[in-house]
């Protein structure tokens, strides 16, 4: 579902898909998390995903009364605390999300699909 608010001049509606490709270029820039992960039901594998197609790693649901749910599938950095990394994350995806889109932000459920060593 799209979510949409009405305004003075008209109807403004925000596709799912935009409101994932935002929220994955913050997410990616939180510290301690490597990357999005897609992950492939049928074998159990988990690939990292190249930046241009973070969109994956992220699930979007917009409910009827125009409440967004997120759901990031996520590569964390190895020697990093998890706890602190999406702490970190659901704060700064919150506001920043809240802030592009004026639509609130209900839930953030976060996949933690591996663990990666940067060099």
């Amino acid at each position: 579902m799209k979510g949409s608010m009405s305004t003075d001049l008209g109807i403004i509606t925000i596709s799912p898909e935009v409101i994932a490709k935002y929220a994955g270029s913050v997410a990616v820039e939180c510290f301690g998390i490597v990357g999005m992960a897609a992950v492939n039901v049928k074998d159990g594998l988990v690939r990292l995903l190249k930046k241009d197609s973070l969109t994956h790693g992220i699930h979007v649901e917009i409910t009827d009364d125009n409440r967004i749910r997120l759901g990031f599938h996520i590569i964390v950095a190895y020697g990093v605390s998890i706890s602190a990394v999406t702490d970190n994350l659901i704060s700064n995806v919150k506001y920043k999300v809240e802030e592009f889109s004026g639509m609130p932000v209900d839930k953030i459920n976060i996949y933690i699909e591996g663990v990666r060593v940067i060099d």
